[in-house]
């Protein structure tokens, strides 16, 4: 058996052939009104990561139609492809963003352990996927999404 992992630490999942355990790693979905914003910001936190280990991260941005917006199915769908068992991070834009994921939520419509995680998009998405890439659990991802709030340019 298994022992259960260190609050912070990554969490362990069995190896499907019985050898060693692999870390489960905290999928992380960026929700913006722009599927190219959404697309961008993915792509540059995943360079961000230095190597690590590679984040399963997803853009879901845009409407239904494929113009700005956003949507509720695009959303579940990125959510579930990066599901690993570790929780999902769910960052979103703007308001309606916010309000559909919380929908989402609230409906039970996202994979058991997501999270709409308060952070500013660009700097809150580059450190959620570089602490997840380092093995965090979702509290730590979290919160290092959270901080970027404090980051200072000056």
């Amino acid at each position: 058996m298994t022992p259960p992992a260190a609050p912070g630490s990554p969490s362990r999942t069995p190896d499907p052939q019985g050898g060693a355990s692999s870390a489960a790693l905290v999928g992380v979905v960026l929700v913006s009104h722009s599927a190219s914003v959404a697309r961008s910001v993915a792509e540059l936190a995943a360079g961000l990561t230095g190597g690590a280990a590679e984040v399963p991260v997803a853009p879901a941005g845009g409407g239904p139609d494929g113009g700005l917006g956003t949507s509720s199915d695009l959303i579940a769908s990125a959510a579930r492809s990066v599901d690993r068992g570790a929780g999902v991070a769910v960052i979103a834009d703007l308001g309606s963003a916010v309000l559909t994921v919380k929908a989402l939520l609230a409906d039970d419509e996202l994979p058991s352990g997501s999270r709409l995680v308060d952070a500013p998009f660009l700097e809150g998405a580059v450190a959620a996927v570089v602490s997840a890439s380092a093995g965090a659990d979702i509290d730590a991802v979290a919160a290092a999404a959270g901080e970027a709030y404090d980051y200072r340019k000056t």
